[in-house]
């Protein structure tokens, strides 16, 4: 049976042991039937559990297998009790949580915290295959990273003229009233931009962006509407892209305020968490410690993060 809870002391008591936390994440992997992660042997019948144990065998390929086995869990030392309380913070706290701040809390090294986030980051990913955004959606574009003149001379980026030199670019897509999705993108080019908001916005929506010639092509199929902040319009109408950036607002306070720099490297992981928190804010805090461990699936291994 899964687990309800709405407070973290309620999610401690809901599971007092290890094997509690095992049982959990069976019931929410196994929730549509059994099936062998090693060679998608999905015959429940085929699937058996070694007496007296947590260890599973599958008759069809004749292994054995955790519940963690292709996983973001799997090959971990940790308990899942303390991999629980970690999402629980990710999950709820609106700016994030610092590897540093959750080494200390957890009792865990801080190599082992940042390990941890970037596997919930992960799973934290928005799937390709998710419905289109759709009816009013806002676009914007912004710029990460520090100040040229805060860094050391030898990290400091050549200023060619362009707003972009030295920091990541981001895109960014919400939905009025519905979901946000957000990712790193090469340049603001219509060539870029163009295609990406095609593949997450439905063909004949209404999008508002401001001036920014990267949009020009946006007009063949969408109902597109701009403000020009240029001229100091923030509102014209219905057409603002006050939604979107109040986004990057929450983001750059995690940037700033939690974690103080991200790689460009990671950037999108770090997107994915935010976005995640942001398309389940209806939902109440248990709830959205089960819906990221319902999309676990995937191991990812040090050497390929870090790669």
């Amino acid at each position: 049976m899964i687990q309800s809870f709405k407070t973290l002391p309620q999610m401690f008591a809901a599971f007092p042991t290890e094997q509690s936390a095992i049982d959990h994440l069976t019931a929410l992997r196994w929730a549509n039937g059994k099936f062998c992660p090693l060679c998608g042997n999905a015959d429940a019948k085929r699937i058996g559990t070694l007496t007296g144990t947590n260890t599973h065998k599958c008759y069809e390929c004749r292994k054995r297998f955790s519940i963690k086995v292709g996983t973001i869990f799997q090959d971990t030392k940790l308990p899942l009790r303390t991999w629980f309380a970690a999402i629980w913070m990710i999950t709820n706290h609106p700016k994030g949580i610092a590897s540093t701040t959750l080494a200390t809390d957890l009792g865990i090294t801080q190599k082992s915290a940042w390990f941890v986030l970037h596997r919930l980051r992960h799973a934290a990913r928005t799937d390709s295959f998710n419905a289109p955004l759709s009816g009013e959606v806002e676009i914007d574009e912004t710029f990460m990273g520090g100040k040229e003149t805060n860094k050391p001379h030898s990290r400091r980026v050549r200023h060619s003229g362009h707003g972009a030199d030295g920091k990541t670019i981001v895109l960014g897509m919400k939905q009025r009233d519905g979901d946000v999705r957000a990712g790193v993108i090469d340049t603001t080019r219509i060539g870029n931009i163009d295609p990406i908001v095609k593949q997450h916005v439905a063909k004949g929506s209404t999008v508002y962006t401001d001036e920014h010639k990267g949009y020009n092509n946006l007009r063949y199929d969408f109902d597109h509407q701009r403000v020009s902040h240029k001229k100091g319009e923030y509102v014209r109408g219905s057409a603002t892209t006050n939604g979107i950036e109040s986004v990057w607002a929450l983001f750059k306070r995690q940037y700033v305020g939690t974690h103080h720099w991200i790689s460009p490297k990671h950037m999108d992981a770090y997107l994915n968490e935010m976005t995640f928190r942001l398309n389940r804010r209806d939902l109440d805090k248990g709830q959205r410690v089960n819906g990221l461990l319902s999309q676990i699936e995937g191991p990812m291994p040090w050497k390929v993060l870090t790669a």
